[in-house]
């Protein structure tokens, strides 16, 4: 699974990475908690709550948005996305 994320302030894009994983022997969900672990330490940004919004979000468009009132810590930014690359790559 290969994941995106984007740190937003207004409309401004503050950051962008990526981080992917090969595990075959793991559900998409727990690939996916992987991935969005990695990525946040990856960018320095706290791990976010999950919310339902973000289960049907995701499971429509295979990406979702996080708010501030989803992180515990102090953020500096409005909005951390993340999204799901298909590997359309070989």
């Amino acid at each position: 699974m290969k994941l995106e994320g984007r740190v937003l302030r207004g409309h401004l894009l503050l950051q962008i990475d990526t981080v992917e994983r090969t595990d075959p022997g793991k559900s998409l969900t727990q690939q996916l908690e992987v991935c969005l672990v990695d990525l946040c330490h990856k960018m320095e940004v706290p791990i976010p709550l999950w919310l339902k919004k973000n289960t049907r979000e995701f499971a429509r468009f295979h990406q979702t948005i996080f708010f501030d009132g989803q992180f515990t810590e102090k953020i500096v930014f409005d909005r951390f996305q993340i999204k799901w690359l298909e590997d359309t790559e070989e």
